[in-house]
C-alpha cells in the first residue's frame, strides 16, 4: 500500500511539473523568446531571404490574381445566362456565353499552373538559401555553442525545420493569394447579388476568423515540443546506427528496440496532441459554413417564393458559397502550416543569429625562443570544475611533445585548447610568442596537421579524403601515403587513389583508417603535427616506422603524439603524463622512469622490462 501511495504521488508530482514547463514554455513562446517566435523573425524571414525575389512574387501575384479572378466570373455568367438569357431563347446568346465560360476555366486553369509553377521556383530557390546559411552557420559555430545546440538538433534544423518552412513559403504563394481572393472576391460578387442573402456569410466570418487564431496560438508550443522531441528521435537513431556492431554483439537489439520505441511512444504522443488540436479547425469551420448554407438556402427560398430573388441568382450564390467554404478550409490549412513553419524558423534563425562566442583579440605579441608554449592554463567545459588545472609546458620548433595518461585525464583538451576549439579560462597558449587568441581563424588552422581520436572519412576517394579540397599536387598526396605506410594496401586496389571510401571508411580497416587520416595530416607539410591517439590500431611495427618516417622527413616540424603506448612517445623531447587534468609528471623518458613511479608501472607493463 505504501509503495502505491508513494508511485500515485510521484505520478502526480510529474505531471505537476510538467504542467509547470507547459506553462512556462506557452510563456516564452507568447513572449517571443528564442525558441519562440515573434513578429521580428517574420520581419526577418522576409527581408532576408524572400525580398531578393519580390519581382517574380508579385509576377506570382498579378497571374494568380488574374487566374482566381476568372473562377470568380462562371458563377456570375451562369446565373446571367439563367435569369437574363434563357427566358428569351436567344441559343446564340447561350452558345457565346457558354463559349466564354469555358474560356474563363482555360484562362483560370493556365494562368494558375503557371503561378503555381513560379512559386515552385521561388520556393526552392528561398528555402536553398536558407539551407545554406544554415549550414555554413553550423560549420562555424563555435565548439561550446556546437555542444549547446547538439548534433540532432542541428540535424533536425537542417532537414525537417527546413521543411516545413519550404511547406509555408510554398503554401503562402499557391493558396495564400488565391484563398483570400476567392474568399473577399465571393463575398463582393454575393453582396452586389443579393446583399440580404450575403449578410449570413459575412456574420459568420468573425466567429470562423476567431476559432482559427485562438487554435493556432494554442498549438504553437506543442509544435515546439514535437520538434524538440524528433532531436531525440534523431539522437537515438545516430547512436544505434553508429553502434550497431556493438549493439548486435551484446545481444542488445531488443534493448534498443525497447528504448526506441518508448521515444518513439512520447513522439507520437504529442503529435496526437497537436494535430487533435489543429483538427479541431476543419470541423469547427465546417459547422459555421454549413449552418450558413441552410440558413441561405432556407432564406433564399423565401425570398424566391416572394419574388425578391431569382433563381439563378440562388445557383450562383451556392457556387459562390462553395468558393467561400473551400477558401476558409485553404486558410485554415495555411494557419496551420504556418504555425508550423514559423516555429521552425524560429528555431533555424536562432542558430543564424548566434553571435561568435571566440573572437580575434588584440594581444601584443612577444619575442620567444619557444614555438608553443602553455602558462599556467586552467579550462573548465562547463564553468564549474575545471577540467585543466595549471598546465605549464614549452616546446621549441622541431620538438616533440607525448602526452600520456588515463582515459578523461585531459589530454584531448590540451589539443583543443591548442587550437582554440575553446578559450582557456585562465593563463594563455601562445605559438611564436602570439597569443592564439590573437591569431585570426583561417591562419592559425593553416598551422595544424591533425589527426583526432575520432577523426572521420567521407563517402569520396582516397585522394580527394586525403586532400579535402586543398590545392595539393598527386605527388605529395602519394608521398604523404608512403610516408603514413598506407602505399602498402592503397596500391593493391585497382584504382589506386581513385578508390572510393564509404561513410566512415567502413569498407577499410581499423589500421588502414588510421594511416589514411595520418596522410591527411602529413600531406599539407603542417608547421604543428599533432596526432590523437592515431596509432592505437596500428601494429608495433608499423607504430615504429611511421614514427620514423616522422622524424626524418618532417623535423621543421613541431609535434604533439597523445597516446596509450609508451612505445610512440618514448623517444619524444619532452613526455607529459596526465592525470585528472593536473601534470602529474613531466620531462624526458629516463627521467619520467626515474621520478614517477606510475610512469615506471605503466612502462613495465608495457614495455615488459
Amino acid at each position: 500500500k505504501t509503495g502505491k501511495k508513494t508511485g500515485k504521488k510521484q505520478t502526480t508530482q510529474k505531471q505537476a511539473t510538467n504542467r509547470k514547463n507547459r506553462r512556462i514554455r506557452y510563456k516564452q513562446v507568447q513572449n517571443g523568446d528564442k525558441t519562440g517566435i515573434n513578429g521580428d523573425k517574420m520581419k526577418e524571414l522576409l527581408a532576408k531571404y524572400v525580398k531578393p525575389f519580390w519581382k517574380r512574387i508579385s509576377i506570382g501575384f498579378i497571374i494568380k490574381f488574374i487566374g482566381t479572378t476568372m473562377d470568380l466570373f462562371i458563377p456570375w455568367t451562369l446565373a446571367y445566362i439563367i435569369d437574363r438569357i434563357t427566358p428569351t431563347k436567344n441559343l446564340w446568346a447561350v452558345a457565346l456565353l457558354g463559349m466564354a465560360m469555358l474560356a474563363m476555366a482555360v484562362c483560370g486553369l493556365t494562368f494558375n499552373v503557371a503561378a503555381n509553377w513560379n512559386a515552385g521556383f521561388v520556393t526552392k530557390n528561398i528555402v536553398a538559401n536558407i539551407r545554406r546559411d544554415l549550414f555554413s552557420a553550423i560549420l562555424y559555430l563555435d565548439r561550446r555553442k556546437t555542444d549547446g545546440f547538439a548534433v540532432p538538433s542541428l540535424i533536425s534544423r537542417c532537414t525537417s525545420d527546413s521543411y516545413n518552412v519550404h511547406s509555408m513559403i510554398g503554401m503562402i504563394q499557391r493558396i495564400g493569394i488565391r484563398a483570400p481572393i476567392l474568399l473577399l472576391g465571393g463575398i463582393a460578387v454575393t453582396f452586389l447579388t443579393d446583399a440580404s442573402l450575403a449578410l449570413i456569410l459575412l456574420a459568420l466570418q468573425p466567429l470562423i476568423f476567431l476559432t482559427v487564431v485562438i487554435i493556432s496560438k494554442r498549438g504553437l508550443p506543442l509544435f515546439s515540443d514535437v520538434q524538440l522531441q524528433i532531436e531525440k528521435i534523431v539522437l537515438a537513431m545516430r547512436e544505434n546506427i553508429s553502434g550497431v556492431r556493438i549493439i548486435k554483439a551484446l545481444d542488445k537489439t531488443e534493448h534498443e528496440r525497447k528504448r526506441f520505441a518508448k521515444i518513439n511512444e512520447e513522439l507520437v504522443s504529442k503529435e496526437k496532441k497537436s494535430a487533435n488540436l489543429m483538427a479541431m479547425t476543419n470541423p469547427l469551420v465546417t459547422l459555421y459554413l454549413n449552418i450558413g448554407l441552410a440558413l441561405v438556402v432556407l432564406v433564399g427560398a423565401f425570398r424566391v417564393s416572394a419574388g425578391k430573388t431569382e433563381v439563378g441568382v440562388i445557383i450562383a450564390f451556392l457556387s459562390y458559397f462553395i468558393m467561400i467554404v473551400n477558401s476558409m478550409y485553404a486558410i485554415s490549412r495555411i494557419f496551420i502550416v504556418s504555425t508550423k513553419g514559423i516555429a521552425s524558423y524560429s528555431r533555424i534563425s536562432e542558430v543564424l543569429n548566434t553571435a561568435p562566442e571566440l573572437k580575434i583579440e588584440e594581444i601584443p605579441a612577444e619575442h620567444s625562443e619557444y614555438h608553443i608554449e602553455f602558462k599556467e592554463v586552467s579550462f573548465s567545459y562547463y564553468k564549474n570544475k575545471n577540467n585543466l588545472t595549471d598546465i605549464s609546458f614549452k616546446l621549441k620548433r622541431g620538438q616533440t611533445l607525448g602526452i600520456i595518461g588515463p582515459t578523461g585525464s585531459g589530454k584531448s583538451t590540451v589539443i583543443r585548447l591548442l587550437m582554440r576549439f575553446y578559450d582557456v579560462s585562465t593563463g594563455s597558449i601562445t605559438i611564436d610568442g602570439r597569443d592564439v587568441r590573437s591569431i585570426p581563424f583561417e591562419e592559425l588552422y593553416r598551422k595544424f596537421g591533425i589527426v583526432f581520436q575520432d577523426d572521420v572519412l567521407f563517402a569520396d576517394t582516397i585522394a580527394e579524403n586525403i586532400s579535402l579540397g586543398r590545392s595539393i599536387s598527386e605527388d605529395e598526396l602519394w608521398r604523404s601515403v608512403c610516408l603514413s605506410e598506407a602505399s602498402e594496401f592503397v596500391s593493391e586496389f585497382d584504382d589506386h587513389m581513385e578508390h572510393q571510401l564509404t561513410i566512415k571508411g567502413s569498407n577499410l580497416s581499423g589500421g588502414q583508417k588510421q594511416r589514411l587520416l595520418i596522410s591527411r595530416a602529413l600531406a599539407s607539410k603542417p608547421e604543428i603535427l599533432i596526432l590523437d591517439d592515431s596509432s592505437s590500431a596500428l601494429d608495433y611495427t608499423t607504430d615504429q616506422k611511421l614514427r620514423n618516417n616522422i622524424a626524418g622527413n618532417f623535423s621543421d616540424s613541431t609535434t604533439i603524439i597523445v597516446a596509450q603506448r609508451i612505445s610512440s612517445i618514448k623517444d619524444s623531447d619532452l613526455i607529459i603524463m596526465m592525470e585528472d587534468g593536473f601534470i602529474a609528471a613531466i620531462g624526458t623518458h629516463e627521467e619520467l622512469l626515474a621520478q614517477s613511479e606510475a610512469y615506471r608501472h605503466i612502462s613495465d607493463m608495457q614495455l615488459n622490462i
